[in-house]
């Protein structure tokens, strides 16, 4: 039986309707931060970099670097199993105390991934609970869709930032019924941010839990980079955040804090986290020297909120359809799966800019975009060539080049 006819099949359905992904083969040369070297059949060429999610170059800052060095020199490189078998390497433990204190909390939980402490921490909690409706919020990233599937339990979808629609599924659902709020503090692709102290004032009145997705926002905002929780000053009235170690905090990991029986209840019962391995102590270390840095240091923080508005003031300007955020998230809307992919494969081939195209399923349909990323070393040089390649991309693939609130309106 040719039972690789289906994986073609399911391949070429993918490239008919412009899905299928292409990943650049990519180096990141420590110190030259945007600079990359693109690995291509002609040869090494010199790229910059405009779509990471090391947000604040902490993946190459000397603190985070000397950590991880230092500690995997001293104590091997993996974690050697999963905490259960291997027992928890100590530079876990500081973690884990780390970023409860980060985030005001009782106790943490570090997975192996954020989408892995999504799926665990909201299928668990929910599980705990007895009759729980989980109620998500309608742009919620694809880990939290899984915890939520995988939960088993009810759950209603209210419309994104919509806080009179969660209301009513709130009320609807009774105030003596165990109910978990999912939401982002910080949505990744439109750059908005949500109500959180409307959304704390609600749980309140109908006795729901609580749980924030901060994985766009942790090291990002807020005095010691609590997130958007702290930024908006409602932190303390949040029950769980989740988090990653992999975006501003340039490592790897994602992370729970909360209640010291939540946190624990989740170690106890988490297939996701009891079953695999744990962080190497290396990995864990440099995280700890990015939270303990970002803590005391605002100069990333206010530096990449700088460079942020520099570039969406330089590409509105220039007439790009630059979709408006308060945010370092600066999406441009190209609306043409087809056309976005030409246009970002233009730009890293004949102008050396790597930005990834964003389609379908991440976006809807028609709403296809780049997203870019600056970070506090995209200096105005690197800008200025950004703006006039994307100039040359939109005037050869004949994209409107006027503001997108008149493209949607269209």
């Amino acid at each position: 039986m040719g039972y690789n006819t289906y994986f073609a099949d399911a391949l070429n359905r993918l490239h008919q309707e412009r899905r299928y992904r292409v990943f650049a083969h990519l180096e990141r040369l420590a110190g030259r931060y945007p600079h990359a070297i693109h690995h291509t059949p002609d040869g090494p060429r010199d790229v910059v970099v405009w779509c990471s999610n090391d947000y604040l170059g902490m993946g190459q800052h000397p603190k985070v670097v000397g950590a991880l060095v230092e500690t995997a020199t001293r104590m091997g490189t993996g974690a050697g199993g999963t905490r259960n078998i291997a027992g928890t390497n100590h530079p876990l433990v500081l973690l884990e105390q780390e970023l409860a204190d980060l985030h005001g909390k009782e106790a943490g939980l570090v997975f192996t991934s954020g989408y892995v402490s999504n799926d665990a921490g909201i299928s668990t909690i929910a599980k705990l609970l007895p009759n729980c409706l989980i109620l998500s919020d309608a742009l919620n990233h694809n880990s939290m869709i899984t915890g939520v599937r995988n939960a088993g339990t009810d759950k209603a979808v209210w419309r994104h930032n919509d806080v009179e629609h969660l209301e009513d599924l709130l009320k609807k659902a009774g105030k003596e019924r165990c109910k978990l709020i999912v939401f982002e503090g910080l949505y990744s692709m439109d750059g908005d941010v949500s109500p959180i102290g409307k959304i704390c004032d609600l749980a309140e009145k109908y006795n729901a839990m609580t749980y924030i997705d901060e994985v766009h926002a942790v090291g990002m905002y807020g005095a010691r980079g609590g997130g958007q929780a702290e930024q908006q000053g409602e932190m303390a009235r949040i029950d769980v955040i989740e988090a990653t170690l992999a975006k501003a905090f340039g490592c790897l990991g994602g992370y729970i804090t909360g209640t010291k029986e939540l946190v624990d209840a989740v170690r106890s019962f988490a297939p996701g986290f009891i079953f695999t391995t744990a962080l190497p102590p290396g990995i864990c270390a440099a995280a700890t020297a990015a939270i303990k840095h970002l803590k005391e240091s605002s100069w990333e923080r206010e530096r990449q909120q700088e460079r942020a508005a520099k570039l969406k003031a330089d590409l509105s300007a220039a007439g790009l359809p630059v979709l408006p955020t308060d945010t370092h998230i600066v999406p441009v809307m190209v609306c043409d799966a087809e056309k976005c992919k030409q246009a970002t494969d233009i730009l890293l081939e004949e102008h050396g800019i790597y930005i990834q195209p964003i389609n379908y399923p991440t976006v809807p349909v028609g709403t296809e975009r780049l997203r870019i990323t600056p970070s506090p070393y995209h200096d105005d040089v690197l800008m200025q060539a950004l703006t006039e390649a994307l100039i040359d991309v939109w005037d050869r693939l004949e994209l409107p080049r006027k503001p997108y609130s008149a493209i949607a309106a269209e």
